[in-house]
């Protein structure tokens, strides 16, 4: 049986839980900052293609279909591989499979750049896919592992603010890249940040592994065929029709292969995801919640450019500049939420974060028209802008605190597969109900669908809300409390925080 890297457990006894009052160390530091870092190239590379697509279509002559499979194609490949990418760090190494995601990334974005045709493109999108998988989960769980429970919440707001540098220079770079540059530099600007971050990395942070020995193959191949399927049926819905055959037929098969793939991992003795974390309160809370959170933020994201530029009459520059109050909030406001969540809990922030994205988005389904300015709709853009950069970090620190602290790959895996359908099913119900109410022919027809898109959004996230009024409160932690054995045989440190989450 292949055993941990020597003195792992010493390492985490004496660099990370001796810390926990103290400041940030050095390993700790590093390991956060090269998180972030490969966290920035997927979020900048996600935002400046939303804005630069109209460069992209005419520069290719590519269809409309052809140009949403430009941004689906990484979506698809992304969610479907999640499971597997964090299953393959606890297997093989976190920190080795991070650098191999980095790798694949920074190739396919090279693909991109140099493609010459649309197809082409899109199989390089799909690839920078596969990277991703195996780098956001891996660099969630590399920063859970290293931070003990009372600075993880601080650290992963922290993570979120330095991903959304990227969030807030994304439209504005990408404006300024479709309008003055060639759209291919979207790509080779991934280049250096890749290399450098897989040379940082390798050098500055410490291998580590999951606690199972071995590669659970029937889970993998069971959850990808299935979130496939439930991917492939909720991009194609509104091109092909939700009661089609494909939709449909995708669908049911992809349902059937999780609840096969569920019943699996109760029978198998090395599960990747333990059914387990289920029974969790915390945990069975707050990744519905989060999946809330994310499709209301996709979703809004999807039609908030395109409103400014179909009925303000802006151009991708200026769509993009409008969007930075927006997107400013989750570099001001993760740190700080993040960082509060570590004294008071993760609930308040979470209820409160939906609450308000809730009404940001239910102000703009009001006020959206034709004749609506921009200065009309920046209280609200702010006020849902504040609400999900709340809730995020403490979402996340609820999802990895409600686990012992070598599975949190595990765990750190099914989080970003779930916030990444979360995106993608929040683009499909807005598509499909602004397809049902309005068009493209008229700045009225776009605007009336644009509002009743933005009313399904908010109340996706009211759902959400009540949903996250089930994790669990902050409850005092016994620091007087002995280390609780694991299954694993592991002593376990965090146990006081994690059984404050249990149901």
């Amino acid at each position: 049986m292949r055993e941990d890297p020597p003195g792992e457990d010493e390492r985490l006894s004496t660099d990370v839980i001796g810390n926990e009052k103290g400041r940030m160390t050095p390993k700790q530091a590093w390991v956060l900052g090269l998180a972030s870092l490969a966290s920035f190239m997927m979020a900048l590379d996600s935002m400046i293609v939303t804005t630069a697509l109209s460069t992209i279509r005419q520069d290719l002559t590519a269809s409309l279909e052809s140009l949403e499979w430009t941004v689906n194609a990484y979506n698809l490949t992304f969610a479907v591989l999640l499971l597997t990418g964090a299953a393959l760090g606890d297997r093989f190494g976190r920190r080795r499979m991070f650098v191999a995601g980095l790798a694949v990334f920074t190739v396919a974005s090279v693909a991109c750049a140099v493609s010459p045709n649309i197809g082409s493109l899109i199989a390089a999108r799909a690839l920078q896919g596969v990277g991703a998988a195996m780098v956001l989960p891996l660099s969630l769980t590399l920063i859970s592992a290293m931070f003990p429970p009372r600075q993880r919440g601080k650290a992963m707001g922290l993570y979120l603010g330095l991903t959304g540098l990227a969030t807030f220079g994304g439209p504005f770079i990408g404006g300024v890249i479709a309008e003055g540059l060639a759209w291919q530099w979207i790509f080779w600007l991934n280049l250096p940040l890749g290399l450098i971050t897989i040379m940082l990395t390798a050098r500055r942070v410490d291998e580590s592994v999951g606690p199972n020995s071995r590669f659970d193959l029937g889970g993998v191949v069971l959850v990808t065929l299935g979130a496939f399927g439930i991917v492939w049926g909720l991009v194609r819905g509104n091109a092909a029709g939700w009661s089609s055959a494909e939709v449909v037929g995708a669908l049911v098969l992809g349902v059937a292969l999780v609840v096969a793939f569920v019943l699996w991992e109760q029978r198998t003795k090395a599960p990747m995801l333990p059914m387990r974390f289920f029974r969790v309160r915390a945990f069975a809370t707050a990744n519905p919640a989060n999946f809330a959170v994310f499709a209301s933020l996709y979703g809004t994201l999807f039609f908030l450019a395109q409103y400014f530029q179909t009925v303000l009459g802006e151009g991708p520059f200026g769509a993009g500049l409008r969007l930075m109050p927006w997107t400013a909030t989750l570099m001001v406001c993760a740190p700080i939420a993040g960082a509060l969540a570590d004294r008071i809990g993760e609930r308040v922030f979470v209820v409160g974060g939906l609450l308000l994205q809730t009404v940001g988005t239910g102000w703009i389904a009001v006020v959206a028209d034709t004749d609506t300015g921009y200065l009309e709709l920046l209280p609200a853009l702010i006020v849902g802008g504040v609400g999900l950069t709340m809730a995020m970090p403490a979402a996340q620190k609820a999802v990895v605190g409600a686990v012992q602290p070598q599975e949190i790959g595990q765990a750190s895996g099914a989080f970003m597969m779930l916030r990444i359908f979360g995106g993608v099913f929040g683009v499909a119900v807005a598509v499909a109900i602004f397809a049902s109410v309005g068009g493209y022919a008229s700045a009225e027809e776009f605007s009336e669908g644009f509002a009743a898109a933005m009313g399904a959004l908010s109340a996706l996230a009211f759902i959400g809300m009540l949903v996250a009024l089930g994790i669990p409160a902050k409850r005092p932690v016994a620091m007087t409390a002995p280390p609780q054995a694991t299954a694993a045989g592991v002593r376990d440190t965090a146990s006081p925080d994690v059984a404050g989450r249990s149901a």
